[in-house]
């Protein structure tokens, strides 16, 4: 093992040249100090060096790659890194290595107390002291060191170092040969591999047996077992059990957002989320889904969305037990049957919504013009990207991506929320109760029009007339009373209708169909109003009797009819 001077750091490789250079540190030996900062130190070689790292020169260049440093032994380590010399070998397993500090590190491994120095805060322990010291930076908040370009600070001279590079062009040296992305340091390369290309986890929790792709992680992880949060809030004492977590959650009570949108000035307080927003503006989607090939702009979304398929639902609504794939589903099933909650309010005309989807499809429909989404092929333009992305399957002749299939009756489906909603006509289930009436429903949103019928509620308001009404649909169709407008258009007859369920009954006047079957006598109907009207003749009373017959009906206009056959005999 080769010994260091405490004093000057200079490293011997035997106990007798340490013991020769000691006495060059004598006591009350005369000191240099530097005018810059007042450090002192015992020879004026020292002294030089230091006054380096406050005037930046670098005198020692490597004539391999021009690189430059501040101190000749800095030159002969860094000059090794082409050569691939290791100099420093273990006397006790025979290992090499290019750096005398390497070899210290290394040799600690051999020792029986490997982490010598222990924090007083959080009591984790290192290997050397001066990894302690920089540690303990990360509770105290101390950043010593600082960035001559851009003033920003650090806790250890590694992290300046690493920063200087985004200045001067140098950070991104280790490229990944998969995706030819770039890292300004290999520890992140390796990293990288692991989870985005290998799927390596080489680091094992010892409790539960769960692997991680870095030694970081791993260490965050086992927190969660020890309950450790060592890193507390000064303004609200919450703790937690990392550094970074504590710096995000700080930003919370100072409302800093350092992390800004060059496309749009939006700013947010993680990098994160910053990275993750900036994927709306260039369309990247990098993360997808090995079941469908459907792409996501976040991990997280990836990771709700693969649920669909496997199925599993670990999120449980603590009021009535029922089970969710995915954190805003929960969230929504919360408001709409539960709290009533409507937290976003419309900044336009005040109106509040239970979800951010309900609140845009209300301020895409109502209160703009805009249409941001334009076809590249005819220039025709869309307020929302989905119409936009249907619309172009018009000019490719592309068919529309249908993964998922309904396995009762075969019909096809975009998304696996319209498969389980269309799944419910075979199995007549009706899951969504009314907390009023308890009637129930096959979806929530007709759960939802139904509740407005016990408030009065009547949101959709005509504006040629006063009449309102509860579903947006039914005023769209009665708006067709004052324009005239009838754009359902019969293909056999060319008859027009302004509603279209009135086109498709006109339809079964020429197809003969009638899906509407009395489950009292098999009789079957063109409409479920002409069915309705039938089964009053099993149900309600027959109080329209015959004057000459005493044959009774149910309806007015049967007896009339009836009593016409009297008239003709």
């Amino acid at each position: 093992m080769p010994f260091q001077c405490d004093v000057c750091r200079k490293d011997f490789a035997t106990q007798q040249a340490f013991d020769v250079h000691m006495k060059n540190h004598v006591a009350g030996k005369k000191t240099y100090n530097c005018t810059v900062c007042d450090k002192k130190f015992l020879r004026p070689a020292l002294l030089r060096q230091h006054l380096r790292t406050h005037t930046g020169e670098k005198p020692f260049q490597c004539n391999h790659c021009e690189k430059k440093f501040t101190q000749s032994g800095t030159l002969q380590s860094h000059i090794r890194t082409h050569t691939g010399e290791k100099p420093y070998e273990c006397n006790l397993c025979e290992k090499k290595f290019k750096r005398a500090e390497s070899l210290r590190r290394h040799f600690q491994s051999h020792t029986e107390n490997k982490k010598p120095f222990e924090c007083t805060h959080c009591g984790k322990r290192f290997a050397e002291s001066s990894y302690l010291r920089v540690h303990i930076r990360l509770h105290t908040g101390e950043k010593p060191f600082e960035c001559t370009v851009c003033n920003k600070t650090f806790a250890s001279t590694s992290h300046l170092r690493f920063h200087v590079r985004t200045h001067s062009g140098e950070q991104k040296r280790s490229e990944c040969t998969m995706c030819s992305k770039t890292f300004s340091h290999p520890q992140g390369l390796r990293y990288h591999l692991r989870a985005a290309h290998t799927g390596e986890r080489p680091f094992e929790c010892t409790e539960c047996h769960k692997t991680f792709a870095s030694t970081t992680n791993l260490s965050t992880h086992i927190k969660t077992h020890t309950g450790e949060k060592p890193f507390e809030c000064t303004v609200c004492d919450k703790k937690f059990s990392q550094d970074a977590h504590l710096r995000v959650h700080f930003r919370m009570h100072t409302g800093e957002k350092p992390f800004e949108c060059t496309h749009c000035q939006k700013k947010f307080t993680q990098s994160s989320h910053l990275r993750i927003h900036a994927r709306t503006h260039t369309g990247e989607k990098p993360f997808e889904c090995t079941a469908c090939y459907k792409t996501f702009n976040s991990t997280s979304t990836l990771r709700s969305h693969v649920r669909l398929h496997t199925e599993e639902k670990p999120l449980e609504c603590t009021v009535c037990h029922k089970k969710f794939s995915q954190d805003q589903a929960l969230r929504a099933h919360l408001r709409t049957t539960h709290t009533g909650e409507k937290p976003f309010e419309c900044t336009e005309c005040h109106k509040r919504f239970s979800s951010t989807g309900a609140l845009r499809s209300h301020l895409l429909h109502n209160h703009t013009t805009e249409k941001p989404f334009e076809c590249n092929m005819c220039d025709k333009k869309f307020r929302q990207g989905h119409v936009l992305r249907a619309h172009i399957r018009t000019h490719t002749g592309e068919e529309p991506e249908v993964p998922f299939q309904c396995t009762a009756c075969n019909k096809k489906f975009r998304a696996r929320s319209e498969m389980l909603a269309h799944f419910v006509v075979h199995t007549g289930e009706k899951p969504f109760k009314c907390s009023v009436c308890n009637k129930g429903f096959m979806k929530a949103s007709n759960l939802r029009q139904h509740v407005l019928t016990h408030t009065d509620e009547k949101p959709f308001e005509c504006t040629s007339c006063p009449k309102k009404f509860v579903k947006k649909g039914d005023l769209l169709n009665h708006t067709r009373t004052h324009t005239g407008e009838k754009p359902f258009e019969c293909t056999l007859c060319n008859k027009k209708f302004s509603i279209e369920r009135a086109l498709r009954r006109h339809l079964r006047t020429h197809t003969g169909e009638r899906p509407f079957k009395c489950t009292e006598c098999q009789k079957a109907f063109a409409s479920a109003s002409y069915l309705r009207i039938h089964l009053q003749t099993h149900t309600v009373e027959k109080k329209f009797e015959c004057t000459h017959c005493e044959k009774k009906f149910a309806q007015k206009d049967n007896l009339l009819k009836h009593t016409r056959t009297h008239a003709d005999t």
